[in-house]
């Protein structure tokens, strides 16, 4: 087990030259690989630096690249317009695309007793873990997975093992994942290092992929207050849990904004180059949830956003459960057989809710008023609301609106996790 490159500092600016030096040095102690597949994140992680690092392993390696396939999970497969502009310079016939609900294996079962006692008897099912049949069948020497590590709503901090266990993952571990966790409690998750789910995916790892030659390269991003600048603040290679944990104890330091108060008025911007399904635009909920004063409001920015699901079913699903409290969608998880078949889909609309603690405004360009009411959010229209907050001249944090009151600005809620004392 080795660490072969780990630097990283809330004052460390890493350049493309720094990075590629990086690798250079990895690949000089491990030996060159004969055949390579990488694992980077989708077009859903973009600002994570991980397309820039694909394209310089391609660089570095050229032919020992075999396969590179984006560690989807449950969300759309990438288009041809931005694969090209994720891994730029990288042939696009290397692009494999990732299928959850088929061509997946299971190369073992996490004992029920131990996801009993990580997630303090919350859970007590054992957890398959299951991978793309290219990761355990393609005869690789290298695999190499790619991503940020950041705030995260199901897992605690993004990234690592869950790339592979869940990026490449199947329908029965992604399920069970995203519903074990939601289960435990997402405000007890998010932000956390050591969570259950990520206890049991290192067993996972530490326990059926001994053969599998694992590689992991995680970065760290922070975004600039004063420019909107993604800084490169930590880079972390290597195959053991350290180099997670070294880079989640950054993440931590750079991505969790708690705020001096709780502010009444959020507005979070969903960029349309990276969000067009509330599946992923939660963010804007998920990551300021613990934020928002009680009897506050949520503005969701939403140019792009044109539907509920990544998939037809999940789509489905959301727009006949909708986002309501936790309570509400467990009784109809026990008693509706479509979304007990679609644990992550429960998961996902209870970490979607308000928890009628506050109110959800969602102006969402491409979903009409009664789709966005039907799920319980409030409709507002975009382009009135991007008017009244003009992206390009909004700062980061503390803004006054027109009214003289004041709201708080999120341009990338992807980037960090806000939180605020709510009982002081």
């Amino acid at each position: 087990m080795t660490i072969h490159f780990a630097v990283g500092s809330p004052q460390t600016d890493l350049s493309t030259a720094d990075i590629r030096a990086a690798l250079q040095q990895t690949f000089a102690e491990r030996g060159l690989p004969d055949r390579t597949l990488l694992l980077p994140p989708d077009y859903s992680r973009l600002p994570s630096r991980a397309g820039e690092i694909t394209s310089l392993c391609y660089e570095l390696l050229g032919d020992r690249i075999s396969d590179i396939m984006p560690a989807l999970g449950t969300h759309k497969p990438m288009t041809p317009a931005q694969i090209e502009d994720m891994f730029r310079g990288v042939p696009p016939e290397l692009i494999r695309e990732h299928k959850w609900r088929d061509e997946v294996v299971t190369l073992g079962e996490v004992p029920a007793s131990f996801v009993r006692e990580v997630t303090e008897g919350i859970y007590d099912k054992p957890w398959p873990a299951q991978v793309n049949q290219l990761v355990r069948d393609g005869g690789h020497d290298l695999i190499f997975s790619i991503g940020q590590v950041v705030p995260h709503e199901v897992i605690g901090m993004a990234n690592y093992n869950k790339n592979v266990f869940v990026g490449t993952g199947g329908a029965a571990g992604i399920n069970e994942s995203h519903f074990l966790s939601a289960a435990y409690g997402m405000e007890r998750t998010m932000g956390q290092a050591r969570t259950p789910l990520r206890e049991i995916l290192n067993y996972a790892q530490d326990h059926f992929c001994q053969d599998l030659p694992l590689l992991y390269a995680l970065t760290v991003i922070e975004q600039s207050i004063d420019d909107g600048r993604l800084i490169t603040r930590g880079l972390y290679i290597g195959d053991e849990h350290d180099v997670f944990y070294q880079a989640a104890e950054l993440a931590h330091t750079v991505n969790f904004n708690h705020l001096e108060r709780p502010p009444q008025h959020i507005v979070a911007y969903l960029d349309p180059s990276e969000f067009h399904s509330t599946w992923l635009g939660n963010k804007a909920i998920y990551r300021t949830r613990k934020a928002i004063a009680s009897g506050g409001r949520l503005t969701v920015l939403a140019p792009a956003v044109q539907q509920f699901g990544e998939d037809a079913e999940i789509d489905r699903l959301i727009r006949k459960y909708g986002y309501r409290t936790t309570p509400e969608t467990l009784r109809s998880f026990a008693a509706e057989a479509d979304l007990a078949a679609n644990p992550s889909a429960a998961a996902h609309l209870m970490h979607g809710s308000s928890e009628n603690r506050f109110e959800i405004v969602y102006a969402a360009g491409g979903l009409r008023r009664d789709e966005i009411e039907s799920v319980g959010y409030r409709y507002a229209e975009i382009d009135p609301l991007l008017q009244q907050y003009p992206i390009e001249r909004l700062k980061d944090g503390w803004n006054v609106d027109r009214d003289g009151s004041e709201f708080y600005f999120v341009r990338n809620p992807a980037l960090g996790l806000w939180a605020a004392d709510l009982n002081g």
